[in-house]
């Protein structure tokens, strides 16, 4: 599992560090992995990531995408569905 956005390495170091994220985030800074996934909000001179969250399935395929997560109860939401998902394969 893994994190995504446009911010800087750095920026992700830091709140990696400071909220002790069990979890990789890569750094986006051009904003193309976040456009391929219609997560891009673009306004210009500013880049936003959108708060979207995919699980991809081992052939690369999207088997669930979440929209305008709630940080607060998305994890729970996440591992509930990965679990389905396993139990269908």
């Amino acid at each position: 599992m893994f994190g995504v956005s446009v911010d800087s390495v750095e920026s992700h170091k830091n709140f990696a560090q400071t909220h002790r994220l069990p979890f990789s985030l890569l750094s986006d800074s051009d904003g193309k992995v976040a456009a391929s996934y219609n997560s891009l909000l673009n306004l210009g001179i500013m880049k936003f990531a959108r708060r979207n969250s995919f699980i991809v399935d081992p052939n690369g395929q999207i088997a669930k995408a979440y929209k305008g997560v709630d940080p607060q109860t998305h994890v729970a939401e996440v591992l509930r569905d990965l679990q389905r998902l396993q139990e269908t394969n």
